[in-house]
């Protein structure tokens, strides 16, 4: 049903690998997604996909206190070593504070920049730079929120799951490397259908509702930002996070002598409602191309 949609949502699909490095040299990397909306580059993503970058602001902030609370330490000529010693230990470090941190944007020396976050939407728009149009040979058709979109419709979601991506950072070039093999990074689909939305208010500034479209399987670590799309590879929503829905049953279960009883969930998919994407995007005078149904 969806192999067509899928070769179109293919083009417009792309991941983003967030790397950081910590304050005890370890590395670590996330995968998400983006789609790209357009031939000058604009791109839309979950806004949680910038969680590292936020983190990593953060903890530059306190890693700053940190540097100048030691250096008016040791600069305090009233005291004594033993009391220095004792102030300097008094100090919180976290090894796993974040030192650097980069977005790949599915290529090499492209940055990314007119970023606009709607954080309570979990929408993050902007534009990559440098973009070829030659890049991809396809772009999105966002659904038409002001037509019908019937429950029960089958949908799927494309992204960069079950991947293991590995980097180090080169610290001469103050750059990350990603590991060898590591590309190109596999996409995975998964179908489900419409089940329903969930509305939640509005934004902060009152000018967007905050609605999700429900799909009855979950989005998947490493599908968040990415498209949830019908057979024609018309994007109905941006994959977002997973609701864990309680079955009202817990079954008895016994492991080592013992009976315990597990609780049951329906894992279920929330996405960015087109109606938020097209609200967005209007706003901000991003062109796009909308359904004719």
């Amino acid at each position: 049903m969806f192999a067509k949609a899928y070769c179109i949502a293919s083009e417009f699909t792309q991941p983003v690998v967030a790397s950081v490095r910590l304050l005890d040299g370890s590395v670590s990397c996330s995968c998400a997604a983006f789609v790209i909306l357009n031939e000058d580059g604009w791109i839309a993503s979950a806004a949680h996909v910038w969680k590292p970058f936020a983190a990593f602001q953060q903890h530059r902030q306190l890693l700053q206190d940190y540097e100048a609370a030691v250096l008016a330490i040791e600069r305090d000529n009233a005291l004594n070593a033993r009391q220095r010693q004792r102030k300097l230990r008094g100090l919180h470090r976290d090894a796993k504070w974040i030192t650097r941190h980069s977005f790949w944007w599915s290529r090499d020396q492209v940055r990314i920049v007119d970023v606009t976050v709607v954080q309570e939407a979990d929408l993050a728009v902007g534009r990559l730079e440098p973009w070829e149009r030659a890049w991809i040979s396809a772009y999105p058709t966002i659904k038409d929120p002001a037509k019908p979109m019937e429950p029960g419709t089958a949908l799927c979601k494309l992204g960069y799951p079950f991947y293991e991506i590995n980097a180090t950072y080169d610290e001469a070039t103050q750059a990350f490397r990603l590991a060898p093999g590591t590309l190109p990074i596999p996409r995975f689909p998964l179908e489900g259908i419409y089940t329903r939305n969930a509305v939640s208010g509005k934004t902060a500034d009152g000018k967007y509702d905050i609605e999700f479209l429900e799909t009855s399987s979950p989005g998947l670590r490493g599908q968040s930002g990415g498209p949830i799309f019908d057979a024609n590879g018309t994007v109905w929503a941006i994959q977002s996070h997973t609701a864990h829905l309680p079955l009202g049953f817990t079954p008895k279960v016994k492991r080592q002598g013992r009976t315990t009883e597990e609780h049951q969930f329906l894992n279920i998919g929330l996405g960015v409602h087109a109606s938020v994407i097209v609200a967005v995007l209007g706003d901000l005078g991003i062109p796009f191309r909308l359904s004719d149904y």
